[in-house]
Parts: C-alpha cells; sequence; structure tokens
C-alpha cells in the first residue's frame, strides 16, 4: 500500500531525466551506515584521549561541545551546497574529510589542536548529515513509498556496530590510532563503492525546489511549516538525548540500580529503536506518517511517565522500550515532511528542520540537567513527557500537504 502522505513521482536530472533505482538506494543506505559508524567510533576514545591530555571533566566537556558547534555551523549552510555541487560531491568530500579528522582524534596535538580536530569532525558529520537526508528524500520520492525509516534504521545500525567494533580493537591491544585507523580504511571501502550512484547536482530549470531559476539565499530563517517541523524535530531529539545522557543516571541515582546495569536502559532503547526503524517503512506505508507520528509521540511519551510514576526496575525498562519504540521513526516522517513542503526549497527546509533537531540533541540535555539541579530527574522526564504529548497532538498540521 502506498504512504498517502507521499507524492508523486520525482526525478533528479543532469541535463536529461535519470531514473532513480536499487543502486541510488543502496548508496543512501551506504551513506548512513559510514557516518553512524563513524560518529560512534569517538564514544570509546573519549577515556584514551582524556588521559592522554591529562584534562579533566570540565575541558572534555568544552571539547566535547566543540563537536555540537561545528555540527550547528555547517548544518544551516549545507543545502545551500547541495543545490550549488549536488549531494555526491557535499556527501564524497565530507564523508573523506570526516575519516581524516576521525583518525587525528587520537594524534591531535594538545587541547587546542583537538578542539580545531573536533570542529571539522563536528562540521564535516553536520553537513553529511543534511545532505544524505536531502537524497534520502529525493530518492524516497522517486520510490513512491516510505524509505525514510530504513535509511536512519542503518545509520543506527552504523552506531551499535562502530562502538562495538571500535571497544573490540582498543581491547585486542591496539592502539587508538591504529584502531581508528583499520576503521576508516573500512569506511573509505565502503564509501568508493557507493559514491558513484550518490546523486550529481541537477540543472534542470524546472527544478521544482528552486522554480525561479535564481540563486537561493545562503541562509534563510525558518519559516512557516519547517518552522513547525523543527520545533516538532527538537523535541524529538531531546527526548532521544535524555535517554543518552540521563538514563543511566536516573536508574543509578532514583531508582539506585547497580551502576554497572544502569546502562541496560539505555541499550533496551537502542535496540527498541533501530528495530523500530528497520520495521518503521511498512508501517509508515499502511499507517501514513500522520498516525505515526500520533501514536509514536503518545507511545515515547507513555514510556516517560512509567519510568517516572512506576518505581519498579523492570517497569522502568520497559519504559526506556517503549520510548524507543514510539521515537523510532517520528525524525524519519517530519525529515520527509520537510522535504515535501512548499513553503521553502527543500535544501533551506532540511537544513533547517535538521539543525534545530541536533540543537535539541546538544542542548537539550543540559537543559534537562539544569531541570534536575533545580527540582529532580522525575521532573525534568515528565516536561520531556508533556513535550511528547504536543508533539502528539501536531502530528496532522505537520505532515499534512
Amino acid at each position: 500500500m502506498l504512504d498517502k502522505d507521499l507524492p508523486a513521482p520525482a526525478t533528479l536530472s543532469t541535463g536529461a531525466p535519470q531514473t532513480l533505482g536499487f543502486a541510488q538506494q543502496m548508496s543512501t543506505r551506504f551513506a548512513f551506515l559510514i557516518t553512524g559508524l563513524a560518529m560512534s567510533a569517538w564514544a570509546p576514545l573519549i577515556p584514551f584521549v582524556k588521559a592522554r591530555l591529562a584534562i579533566g571533566e570540565s575541558t572534555l566537556g568544552l571539547l566535547i561541545l566543540c563537536f555540537g558547534v561545528g555540527s550547528l555551523l555547517a548544518m544551516p549552510v549545507t543545502g545551500l551546497l547541495v543545490n550549488r555541487y549536488g549531494c555526491r560531491r557535499v556527501i564524497t568530500s565530507s564523508l573523506l574529510l570526516m575519516c581524516l579528522s576521525l583518525v587525528c582524534l587520537a594524534i591531535a596535538p594538545g587541547v587546542r589542536g583537538m578542539a580545531v580536530n573536533l570542529l571539522i569532525f563536528g562540521m564535516m558529520l553536520g553537513a553529511t548529515d543534511v545532505a544524505m537526508n536531502m537524497q534520502a528524500v529525493v530518492v524516497e520520492k522517486a520510490s513512491v513509498r516510505a524509505m525514510m525509516s530504513g535509511f536512519h534504521g542503518f545509520y543506527s545500525l552504523g552506531g551499535i556496530f562502530g562502538a562495538v567494533v571500535m571497544s573490540a580493537l582498543l581491547w585486542l591491544g591496539l592502539s587508538p590510532f591504529h584502531a581508528l585507523l583499520s576503521l576508516t580504511s573500512v569506511l573509505l571501502l565502503m564509501l568508493a563503492y557507493c559514491a558513484k550512484d550518490l546523486l550529481p547536482k541537477s540543472n534542470n530549470d524546472n527544478n521544482p525546489d528552486n522554480i525561479s531559476g535564481e540563486r537561493e539565499p545562503f541562509f534563510v530563517l525558518p519559516r512557516g511549516k519547517v518552522l513547525l517541523l523543527g520545533s516538532l524535530c527538537f523535541i524529538a531529539f531531546l527526548s532521544e538525548g535524555a535517554v543518552l545522557d540521563w538514563s543511566a543516571v536516573f536508574l543509578n541515582s532514583v531508582r539506585e540500580i547497580d551502576p554497572v546495569l544502569a546502562g541496560l536502559g539505555y541499550a533496551c532503547f537502542s535496540v527498541a529503536m533501530t528495530i523500530g526503524r528497520f520495521t518503521g517503512d511498512k508501517i509508515v506505508n499502511s499507517l501514513g506518517g500522520t498516525r505515526v507520528v500520533l501514536w509514536g509521540g503518545l507511545c515515547a511519551a507513555t514510556g516517560f511517565l512509567l519510568v517516572v510514576f512506576v518505581p519498579f526496575t523492570a517497569v522502568a525498562f520497559i519504559g526506556f522500550t517503549l520510548i524507543g519504540v514510539g521515537a523510532s521513526n517520528i525524525v524519519p516522517v517530519l525529515f520527509t515532511a520537510a522535504g515535501n513542503q512548499d513553503s521553502m526549497p527543500m535544501g533551506l527546509a532540511i537544513s533547517a528542520v535538521v539543525s534545530m533537531g541536533y540543537a535539541g540533541l546538544l542542548a537539550g540535555p543540559a537543559v534537562i540537567g539544569f531541570i534536575a539541579e533545580l527540582s529532580s530527574l522525575n521532573v525534568s522526564f515528565g516536561i520531556v513527557a508533556l513535550g511528547l504529548l504536543a508533539l502528539a497532538a501536531s502530528a496532522k498540521k505537520a505532515t499534512s500537504k
């Protein structure tokens, strides 16, 4: 069954009509997988970086902030770069520089060198994220069926395997440098395989995303439906960041679970989200994007409320699992809606929505910590639940044409 929220087929042309098929779908999947692998490889490296530079938690926090700042700097302008140079050039060049900066994370000299390298790494991640989502929108339109959840599923899969592979290489005794060099070698081979099928620049003057043929502005503030979609993405990413950064703390300090087991809350969330995304395309095709956002928001909100109000360990794990199930397909549907709206050009719209979403992922956990300091983590998680309920209430307006 075709998703009623999806538009008619679309093509991307390079002077002549081009049919988008399996090769372009696979190149999109590989782009998401490579990005997930590269991003997650950084997490196991953090303790080694802290020890090598002999820095404290506050300095380490500032370094990690450079990574987030880099992403937010690159995201708003990437849509324009893709419109001018094509997905292929932007994704390929960004992934190449990301792999280079990933290896340099193990050898960057001093705090300043590490800060600059993390800034570049974050910028390349941000640029790739926007460009590959733009390609995903075009490929999905051409397929006339929901595919975005599956694409994001490969990103989640890369996130799981990247952390596991890096941890295994370090456990086997490889130095951080050689471990990263081994991983990036595989990433470069994957990129070489898929690069030729990434979408080139469109030379079609009838491009629906820039009908006038005039050059788009370098950056514009989100407006209309794009502003709504960006706000909802902020809430969705905020909920993901809340689980990522605070679930273990909550289980340990509030539910008094052993610290060794406290990380299982995020594991339940992560596995549920990955499974949800790989099955999400069938769900979206059957139910439509509106229902997915509505029921997904309600499911994730229910998960947070169970975690807060039911004081049993097993129920907390069930709650984090429900959050993963509910949140898994919200962002893919919202990204698809950003590519289908007509209040802004597609490139600028996706750049804005992705930027606002990642702002929630980066800044949200800090806000949650501030609220928890003033009250409690229960109150913080309760506020996130209310945000998800507001997201569910906005489902129809966000996903309708």
